[in-house]
């Protein structure tokens, strides 16, 4: 299991929520972790994304950036 980071969407501003995943091949992961109703990810629980790293309050952290094809 590794924690990614998935952006929330309709928050006002830019808010990125760490997320339970499998890491299926370099690049892809699956999202396993469950959000709560009043939150609208970028890419919902289930889905395949592919992370790059970026830096996040001083450290680097992966983040989802699009839906794996």
């Amino acid at each position: 299991m590794t924690t990614i980071y998935v952006k929330l969407l309709d928050e006002g501003t830019d808010v990125l929520r760490p997320v339970d995943a499998v890491e299926i091949s370099d690049g892809l992961f699956h999202l396993v972790g469950m959000n709560d109703e009043s939150e609208e990810w970028e890419f919902p629980c289930g889905s395949i994304v592919r992370v790059e790293k970026r830096t996040l309050s001083s450290s680097s952290e992966l983040v989802a950036v699009k839906l794996a094809e």
